[in-house]
């Protein structure tokens, strides 16, 4: 079977309170690397001032560490993903903008590619729709 160079790429805007993410946040992205699960691509720091103003950094020059987490292709995100993206981003926030290679998806690409086929779409409905879909299913 001939894998697929990339899989499709993600986008992830995590917001947070403050000018630098959790500790935890960090070490949730290199265990997802770690496993396999993603391949981080890219990843921003982006906050939007008080005025409305939106800012962003590549990680680097925000000083965020990384330990281990290399990224495959730094710079691309573009400014419009960045305005884009960051739309829903409150005043006085920052946020995380991880570009990231779903792994375990490339994989099933390349495996229905070498059967003849290809993957026509695919829909990511966000975590708290689904919590609150499965709760109410379950009477919680």
């Amino acid at each position: 079977m001939d894998d697929l160079e990339f899989g499709p790429v993600e986008f992830v805007l995590a917001d947070f309170v403050g000018e630098m993410p959790d500790p935890l946040v960090i070490e949730a992205i290199a265990q997802l690397v770690d496993a396999g699960t993603v391949r981080l691509i890219d990843l921003l720091h982006v906050s939007r001032d008080a005025d409305g103003t939106v800012r962003w950094l590549e990680v680097d020059d925000a000083g965020i560490e990384l330990g281990s987490i290399d990224l495959a292709a730094s710079g691309l995100v573009s400014h419009e993903d960045v305005e884009e993206l960051a739309e829903g981003l409150p005043p006085g926030r920052s946020a995380l903008l991880l570009a990231v290679e779903l792994l375990w998806a490339k994989h099933l690409a390349s495996a229905v590619a070498a059967a003849g086929g290809r993957v026509v779409d695919s829909v990511r409905i966000p975590a708290p729709i689904v919590n609150a879909v499965v709760a109410e299913a379950v009477g919680v």
